[in-house]
């Protein structure tokens, strides 16, 4: 049962901490009483000329210990997986407000993709994606940090995507390039509106948000090195056609994002 009704119980907390440690002191001395008795016995012989009442009471003794601390290490395993899906869920809201609040920002100047780019990448993209995305060119200008960087940052995570050096960024169905359109970069960028488009916006932002906090990085996460390696391909032999589409189902199905 719980010490305390208030969890802000700050006398409770101190004492029962206070309690903490004296059993930590007492139970590493009962620890080094039973190294010495391993150390100069076997267990055969201990549980043979040992005294029995002594033995009992001593194994009583550790089996309740054993199974109190086994418990309360059971719960803080379960707290801390409930903290990392509270994280894990915090994140990916904040990712899908940001995505959709930038989409929402930059459609609005946003203009249709250029006849010459939708003839040149009807091999590689189907034509309603390419009628539906948008493209804005920045000219030089930067998009600033997602306003909850400051807040990922003060918990610990850290190596963010650095959007300000980007060269372009997608939201959804929009295309922003810090400078001019280019041809990789679009490609690249359509890739992730593929994406956005096969996954889902939510499910997008589940998978980028999990994947960033394992692996740490922003280009190890599957979505953004799935994009690089299409548009490398792309980039080697622009010719040799294939469906960005088809190879995202793919690896959705078979859970490699």
């Amino acid at each position: 049962m719980s010490l305390w009704d208030d969890p802000g119980d700050r006398v409770a907390i101190a004492q029962m901490n206070s309690d903490v440690r004296h059993a930590q002191v007492d139970l590493r001395s009962a620890q080094c009483a039973t190294d010495r008795l391993r150390e100069n016995f076997s267990v055969e012989d201990v549980a043979r000329y040992g005294e029995k009442d002594s033995l009992r009471k001593a194994i009583n003794s550790a089996v309740a210990v054993h199974d109190f601390f086994e418990s309360i290490q059971r719960a803080m395993t379960a707290q801390e997986m409930d903290l990392s899906e509270a994280l894990i869920l915090k994140a990916t809201n904040y990712l899908f407000d940001y995505l959709w609040s930038q989409r929402e920002e930059y459609i609005a100047i946003g203009a249709p993709l250029p006849s010459r780019h939708k003839q040149a990448l009807l091999s590689f993209f189907s034509p309603a994606l390419l009628e539906r995305v948008r493209i804005v060119e920045l000219h030089g200008r930067r998009i600033p940090p997602p306003p909850f960087y400051q807040e990922a940052q003060a918990a610990g995570i850290e190596n963010l995507p650095e959007l300000t050096h980007m060269a372009s960024l997608t939201f959804i169905d929009v295309i922003v390039f810090s400078d001019q359109i280019d041809a990789r970069r679009l490609f690249h960028g359509l890739i992730h509106a593929t994406q956005f488009y096969v996954l889902g916006m939510a499910h997008y932002a589940d998978l980028f948000v999990r994947a960033f906090l394992r692996t740490g990085a922003h280009f190890m996460v599957p979505l953004e090195s799935h994009a690089f390696s299409m548009e490398a391909e792309f980039a080697v032999n622009p010719g040799n056609a294939f469906s960005v589409e088809e190879r995202v189902r793919s690896w959705m199905l078979d859970g490699r994002y």
